[in-house]
């Protein structure tokens, strides 16, 4: 099968598209023109340059491709049309490519997100309503609207992942090198849980709502049964860094402000900097969790890989790439 992967130089881009190879499947990544490669970079993969909120560009991208897994995004931005003009805009555009040139006739995967659902501390379920928390959610909740808005025409589906960690993530970057650093941030107030996936497990996710007919026209929740919360996290990256560090409480208020200038900082040079208000909101949230059960007992799909394992190899990937 030839599949196109839109955000192919990105974390799950990567290893998406390393799963589909490993399936004997034929890959074309859109990237953009003198963008980040990645690790796409020796890989029998054919690179499509072009913009992902361009019509022009999509329909070339995805002509000729059955299954479509639609990754393109933004996860930072300081203002909530960029938010909306990407990952909703370019949502919308991917699927008029579609169906102007007859692809993704197997399947159209959208990446979504948690952050579509909403906040929880019980256990989002795919039946619930959505209740984006912040506006990278309600960007990704109404990208999720569109795609399953056209379902009569096309085999749609949609994963929803929650915190992807695992070698390559850069969005949990911060957490670890404060740790090596030989600090552990608490924020004030109770226990605040996560859902979380490993990332190669994600990408074996994305490939089962390809696969399995019984994906079409659904959302599913692609997460690990293990949860955890940010002190968890960082207690099981100071156990793969061989590191004891020192709790430091944070106030909530003191985050918010601190996000607050950061954005700040982003509209007047353009640098996206590693703390914004959509990381604030979302580290503030009485917990994100989500039910996986609707994948296990549908597609018969179950995330194998452990926290300490996933954390393991991603202090071991932070390493080789000099970061930590």
């Amino acid at each position: 099968m030839r599949a196109l992967v839109t955000g192919a130089g990105g974390f799950l881009g990567n290893h998406l598209a390393r799963a589909l190879l490993a399936r004997g499947h034929e890959v074309r990544a859109l990237v953009r023109p003198g963008g980040n490669r990645g690790e796409l970079a020796g890989l029998p993969v054919e690179l499509v340059e072009g913009d992902a909120t361009r019509l022009e560009d999509l329909r070339r991208a995805v002509r000729g491709c059955p299954w479509v897994f639609h990754l393109a995004g933004v996860r930072r931005a300081a203002v909530r049309q960029e938010f909306l003009r990407v990952n909703a805009e370019g949502t919308r555009l991917a699927l008029e490519a579609c169906l102007a040139e007859g692809a993704a006739s197997e399947r159209f995967v959208l990446a979504g997100s948690l952050a579509a659902a909403g906040p929880s501390r019980e256990g989002k379920r795919e039946d619930e309503p959505l209740q984006p928390a912040e506006w990278y959610g309600e960007s990704k909740a109404e990208a999720e609207r569109l795609a399953l808005s056209l379902a009569g025409r096309l085999p749609v589906a949609v994963a929803r992942p929650p915190r992807i960690v695992g070698p390559g993530d850069r969005e949990n970057l911060p957490f670890f090198r404060l740790v090596a650093k030989g600090f552990l941030l608490e924020l004030s107030g109770p226990a605040r849980p996560l859902s979380w996936i490993d990332v190669r497990d994600c990408a074996r996710g994305f490939l089962a709502l390809a696969e399995r007919p019984e994906a079409a026209g659904k959302a599913f929740f692609l997460a690990s049964a293990e949860r955890t919360d940010l002190a968890g996290l960082q207690r099981a990256a100071a156990a793969a860094l061989g590191a004891t560090p020192r709790r430091v409480k944070l106030p909530a208020p003191a985050l918010s402000a601190a996000a607050a200038a950061a954005d700040l900082v982003t509209r007047l040079t353009g640098r996206r900097l590693p703390l914004n208000r959509k990381l604030a909101r979302q580290l503030l949230a009485p917990g994100w969790t989500c039910d996986p059960s609707r994948a296990r007992d549908l597609l018969g799909f179950e995330a194998r890989v452990s926290l300490a394992d996933s954390i393991r190899d991603s202090c071991a990937w932070y390493r080789e790439q000099g970061w930590l």
